[in-house]
This record gives structure tokens, C-alpha cells and sequence, in this order.
């Protein structure tokens, strides 16, 4: 049995219910990026989000980061949800043992900051993002959005690399970069 803090639950409820109220995130069509961008869904094979960022490849510290964080189960339910996920070149990014220190159980709390500071309440295209200039994150602090130069921009520094990739409960936008909440 997974067992989930009163907080956390208390948290993923309150996402769940904005989700019909918030319209945000996304990002611009450019998808141009220097790394192997990860892959799509076949046509006809469309999945939650979690197991579309697993088929993709590109995501393994992801999913062992939402395993450790119990949130699996909550990124395949219903939704919808849009999710700014970091590559595995992403997280390799961040300082050395950053990631290792994160899974570990006793830092579960930080890890689900970390990771629902990734989602945002709602099914937000790229057509939208643009129009905005923020948006609510599920762990509760806004994300900044600017376009520059063509390209959004999350935080001042974490390039959104590919839009809209379709899950049945929501979408995906890739980010080059770990998205971290100002008490980290």
C-alpha cells in the first residue's frame, strides 16, 4: 500500500479541483533544440502521461522521480494535467548528487515540491502559453513565462524544447532544465 502524506494529498486534491479553472502554460512552436528531442506517441497509441514519457525514453529520471514521490498513480489519473518535463539531460544538469539526495526517503517532501512544481492544473497547449505571463504550479508558487526571441522561457532561464505532446489526461511540454521552487 502507498502511503501519501495528509499534505500531499491535501495538495493533489486542491490541484485536481482547479484544474477546470485554470487555463495556463505552454509554450511557443518553435521546437528547435540541439538534443535529441524525446519521441511522440504513433498515432493511435496515445497514453496517460506517465506512460508517454516512459514510451519516449528521454525521461527515466522522471519516472524514478515520481516513483519515489508516490505520484504515479495521481499522473495517470483523470486530469488533465500539463506537465513541463525535464529531460534525463535536464536533471543531469543539476549538481552533482542533487538527484541521488532528492530520492532519498527522507527528502520525499522536497522531491514532491520539486516534481509538482512541474505541473500545472488544466489541458494547456502551446497556443496559449504564449498569452501568458505566469502560471499556478500544483506545489502552489507560480512559474514565470516570457517569450524571447521566439521561445518560451520559464523562470528566466529553462527553454521549453517541445510542445504539445498528447497524453489522454493532458500534455506534455519538454524543458531543457530542472525547474526549482524558490525554497530550494
Amino acid at each position: 500500500m502507498i502511503r501519501t502524506s495528509p499534505r500531499v494529498v491535501a495538495r493533489l486534491a486542491t490541484f485536481l479541483l482547479a484544474a477546470s479553472s485554470i487555463g495556463l502554460v505552454a509554450c511557443s512552436s518553435d521546437t528547435s533544440t540541439t538534443s535529441t528531442p524525446p519521441t511522440t506517441p504513433q498515432s493511435g497509441s496515445v497514453k496517460d502521461i506517465v506512460d508517454t514519457a516512459v514510451a519516449a525514453g528521454s525521461f527515466k529520471t522522471l519516472a524514478a522521480a515520481l516513483t519515489a514521490a508516490d505520484l504515479v498513480a495521481t499522473l495517470k489519473g483523470a486530469g488533465p494535467f500539463t506537465v513541463f518535463a525535464p529531460t534525463d539531460a535536464a536533471f543531469d544538469k543539476l549538481p552533482a548528487g542533487t538527484v541521488d539526495t532528492l530520492l532519498k526517503p527522507e527528502n520525499k517532501s522536497k522531491l514532491v515540491d520539486v516534481l509538482t512544481y512541474h505541473v500545472v492544473a488544466g489541458n494547456v497547449k502551446a497556443a496559449d502559453v504564449v498569452k501568458l505571463t505566469s502560471a499556478k504550479t500544483v506545489e502552489g508558487k507560480d512559474i514565470s513565462i516570457a517569450v524571447v526571441g521566439g521561445k518560451v522561457v520559464l523562470n528566466g532561464n529553462v527553454n521549453v524544447t517541445m510542445t504539445d505532446i498528447a497524453a489522454t489526461n493532458g500534455t506534455i511540454h519538454v524543458i531543457d532544465a530542472v525547474l526549482l521552487p524558490s525554497t530550494m
